[in-house]
């Protein structure tokens, strides 16, 4: 399989703003190879960068600007191969059956047994997914950056990374770890980057992407974690910014057909 994705973000920052920046693909094991180019540019020179390894082979890319300044990010990837399927420790499982700040699962208990009884493993993966897939709707812009799983399913709406949080609380509800996942998903319209949610079941992780809006045997990882506050591709820790222009591609040799009951890996 060959992938080929790419990230223009264009942005401005106030003075002693610095940035964290996560659009690179992930370095998992097993890729035949990973060809990148990673620029960012601001007042008309290149601006130093420091990469950051997170979890899961995420890279975080940080710089620093003390004066206001216009910033351009242009990354582009090719990708051959998959990646081989990844062995959490126990400390990792633990971590993602916790609640989170964007996946309450402790305040969805309740609903995650009415709604899901008695299910395990597969059953309860895909019933999840289902159930999210048809209780929501997918409506760019609806949701606030401070909304969680509860004010989703309150709301009944919501964007992708919205369709994951409410996911990831009902199978951590039912003692399931599971994770967001911040990837380039061939076939996404429209095209952005895109959350999806991975559970682990039967010794291994496996995507749940209630939107169904990509198939998910193409999609790259670039960040995962406890959920969007682990993996937002553009953040501050310091100072403000305002995001001007984004567009992101993913395309892959041959688009997978996707089939919603198939358990499915990041690879």
């Amino acid at each position: 399989m060959e992938r080929t994705v790419a990230a223009r973000l264009a942005f401005k920052t106030v003075a002693e703003t610095k940035v964290a920046l996560a659009v690179a693909v992930a370095r998992n094991a097993g890729y035949d190879s990973l060809d990148e180019s990673l620029s960012v540019t601001a007042g008309g020179g290149q601006v130093p960068l420091t990469e950051l390894s997170d979890h899961h082979g995420g890279r975080f890319h940080y710089m620093e600007f003390a004066e206001p300044t216009e910033v351009l990010v242009e990354y582009t990837a090719t990708v051959t191969g998959v990646a081989l399927p990844e062995e959490p420790g126990l400390m990792e499982l633990i971590r993602y059956v916790r609640p989170s700040r964007y996946a309450e699962s402790d305040r969805l208990l309740p609903t995650a047994y009415a709604e899901f009884g008695g299910l395990q493993g597969e059953e309860l993966l895909h019933a999840v997914r289902n159930w999210v897939f048809s209780e929501l709707r997918y409506v760019s812009g609806s949701s606030r950056g401070t909304d969680g799983a509860v004010e989703t399913l309150l709301h009944r709406r919501g964007v992708c990374r919205d369709f994951a949080h409410l996911a990831i609380a009902l199978l951590r509800s039912k003692n399931v770890p599971a994770r967001l996942a911040a990837v380039y998903a061939p076939g996404l319209t429209p095209m952005d980057f895109h959350a999806v949610a991975e559970a682990h079941i039967n010794g291994a992780w496996h995507i749940i992407d209630p939107t169904g809006l990509a198939p998910r045997e193409s999609m790259l990882r670039i960040t995962a974690g406890r959920d969007s506050s682990d993996t937002a591709f553009l953040s501050t820790v310091g100072g403000s910014l305002s995001l001007q222009d984004i567009k992101v591609t993913a395309i892959v040799d041959v688009l997978p057909v996707e089939d919603p009951a198939k358990l499915v890996a990041i690879r």
